[in-house]
């Protein structure tokens, strides 16, 4: 026991340069499968919830619907605030396993993905069973920092009586190479309850409707996470193919809305409230190496394919938005404000309509 831990010793002075702290998303798949899953989640909820949130937002500015064969195409975009409490979160307090642990006590609070983008977080010392120290890496900074920005390109048709339809799309759209790339699909329904009792004559001077609407939100980053120079496969059988990994995120978006509007000519304000959920399926595609262990004579590593997959809820709950609409004769202007939990939104656009 004393001569291995001591060859132990001599490997990882060896090799002190090349397993020294390193940096990016990347860096928390080192932890194995179960440990990077809750790191995964804690680094990216702020953007799956700002993202869900993004998509909810912008789908109509009044509870006025079109007339048939009407149509309107508008283009918006939503920033969502992330909070201060959501831009950081604790090591020590996500569930890790003791195989993983800061490497400096009282550096325990690392950014999420809409934390700092000029910091790193701490440095996290990886173990094995027999608590020998294989690698060192410094968790990621943020990448949005304290927004998370979501595109809406839609249309809407009124196809019958107080009703109208709404197809909302986004091409595949590179955010930038840090960052990932995203891409949408959605339809919404809305009708015009009021309208249904204003007919013969008898008129009522405000608009109240009922909204569904659904959307699909696909994202997705290229990772490139290469075994270092001194690690061997710890048996034939791993593969040493590391081109196609990818980190992705599927969100499917649900929102109710109740919506009440009042036109004073080419001024329309709003108010409207909902609920929204939204389901995130999150996961690594691709082969990973992870460090598993010391001998006599090298470090090695295992090789895991999709090693993460995360099914979450992370939003659940009621939002409330207030706006208004410009109306000209095809111009249109759009403005909101929203709140959900403790995220606020504002989202703004332009439209062209008959």
């Amino acid at each position: 026991m004393k001569k291995q831990l001591y060859i132990a010793a001599t490997l990882l002075l060896l090799t002190s340069n090349a397993i020294k702290a390193q940096t990016g998303f990347e860096q928390l798949i080192k932890a194995g499968p179960d440990d990077a899953a809750k790191l995964v989640d804690a680094y990216g909820r702020p953007l799956l919830k700002g993202l869900g949130m993004g998509m909810s937002s912008g789908w109509t500015n009044t509870a006025k619907t079109l007339g048939l064969f009407h149509f309107e195409l508008r283009a918006t975009a939503t920033a969502v605030i992330v909070p201060t409490t959501e831009r950081t979160f604790n090591v020590t307090q996500i569930g890790l396993s003791s195989n993983i642990r800061p490497a400096n006590l009282n550096q325990v609070i690392a950014p999420t993905f809409s934390g700092d983008k000029h910091v790193n977080g701490p440095a996290m010392d990886i173990y094995d069973t027999n608590g020998h120290k294989l690698t060192t890496f410094d968790m990621p900074g943020g990448l949005f920092e304290d927004i998370v920005p979501t595109p809406q390109l839609q249309l809407t048709v009124g196809l019958f009586q107080n009703t109208d339809v709404t197809v909302r799309a986004i091409p595949k759209i590179k955010l930038n190479k840090g960052i990932g790339s995203v891409s949408m699909i959605g339809f919404g329904i809305k009708h015009n309850l009021i309208q249904d009792f204003s007919s013969g004559g008898n008129s009522i001077p405000f608009d109240f409707a009922l909204a569904f609407n659904y959307s699909r939100l696909h994202y997705a980053k290229k990772l490139n996470l290469q075994p270092d120079d001194f690690l061997v496969p710890s048996d034939p059988q791993q593969s040493t193919d590391f081109s196609r990994q990818e980190i992705y995120g599927n969100l499917d978006n649900y929102l109710v809305q109740a919506i009440f509007s009042k036109q004073l000519s080419f001024f329309t304000p709003y108010l409207s409230a909902g609920y929204n959920v939204s389901k995130t399926k999150v996961g690594l595609k691709g082969n990973y190496p992870i460090i598993n262990g010391i001998t006599e004579t090298q470090i090695s590593y295992t090789t895991f394919t999709d090693p993460v997959n995360i099914n979450a809820n992370y939003i659940k709950g009621f939002r409330a938005d207030m706006g208004f609409q410009l109306k000209f004769p095809v111009l249109r202007l759009f403005a909101s404000y929203g709140v959900a939990e403790n995220y606020n939104m504002v989202n703004a656009g332009i439209g062209f309509g008959l």
